[in-house]
C-alpha cells in the first residue's frame, strides 16, 4: 500500500505566522495544514495520517500543553514541535516530559524550524512502519495453527527438527512440514529472520512475574 504524504499541521492565533511559517514550508516541498485554535485541529484530525504538529504554547482556550494532553489520551503517534513567545522553561519541561520533540523560541530560525520537522517527520515514519511490521507479525501468528504456534517455540528456544519432534512427540518430517508451513505463514525464508520477527512479537518470552 502506497505511503501517504506527510502533513504538517499548524496550530497558532497568530494569522501572520501561520501564513509565514505555510509558505517556508511549501518551499521546502513539505504539505502544511494550517488551524487558528486547538478545537479547530480536533475536529479534522486523522490519527491514521501521517505527519507532525507545530504547536504555539500560549493559545487562548484550549493551551497547547492541553492539546498535547488531549493527543497523548488519544495515543496519538502524532510528533509535536512547540513553539513559544515566552521562553517559558517550566512549560517546555512539562512538553519534553510528555513527548514533544522540540521546543523552539519565537522568532523562530528558518533553518532550526525545518529541520526540527523533518526530523520529527522522519521519527513519525519510523514508527508508523514499525507499528505497521508488527501488525503484520500479529496477524501472521494469528493464522497459526495451535501445533504450528509450538513449532515456532521450540524453534525459538534453538532446538533442532529431531529434537522438536522428541518433545512434541512425533516424527522429524511432520515437524518438518509444520516448520515450512509457519515459514510460509510469517512471510519469511530463512530460519534467522523467523526467529528474528517471533521474538519481536514476544514469542518465546517468559511470562512477566
Amino acid at each position: 500500500m502506497e505511503e501517504l504524504a506527510p502533513t504538517v499541521y499548524l496550530v497558532d492565533d497568530d494569522p501572520d505566522l501561520l501564513t509565514a511559517i505555510g509558505r517556508l514550508l511549501e518551499s521546502v516541498g513539505l504539505k502544511a495544514v494550517a488551524f487558528s485554535s486547538p478545537r479547530q485541529f480536533l475536529d479534522s484530525y486523522d490519527p491514521k495520517a501521517p505527519g507532525c504538529l507545530v504547536l504555539d504554547l500560549a493559545l487562548p482556550g484550549l493551551s497547547g500543553l492541553e492539546l498535547q494532553h488531549a493527543l497523548e489520551q488519544q495515543a496519538s503517534p502524532l510528533p509535536i514541535v512547540f513553539l513559544t513567545g515566552r521562553g517559558d522553561i517550566a512549560a517546555s519541561v512539562q512538553a519534553m516530559k510528555h513527548g514533544a520533540k522540540d521546543f523552539l523560541t519565537k522568532p523562530v530560525n528558518d533553518t532550526e524550524l525545518i529541520a526540527a520537522i523533518q526530523q520529527a517527520l522522519a521519527g513519525n515514519l519510523a514508527q508508523r512502519h514499525a507499528s505497521a511490521q508488527r501488525e503484520r507479525v500479529s496477524q501472521c501468528l494469528a493464522s497459526l495453527t495451535d501445533r504450528e504456534r509450538q513449532v515456532l517455540e521450540q524453534i525459538v528456544a534453538g532446538k533442532l527438527n529431531k529434537q522438536i519432534a522428541a518433545e512434541l512427540g512425533t516424527v522429524e518430517k511432520t515437524i518438518k512440514f509444520h516448520r515450512g508451513n509457519l515459514m510460509r505463514k510469517m512471510g519469511v525464508r530463512v530460519v534467522a529472520e523467523l526467529v528474528k520477527l517471533a521474538e519481536r512479537a514476544g514469542v518465546g518470552s517468559p511470562p512477566n512475574p
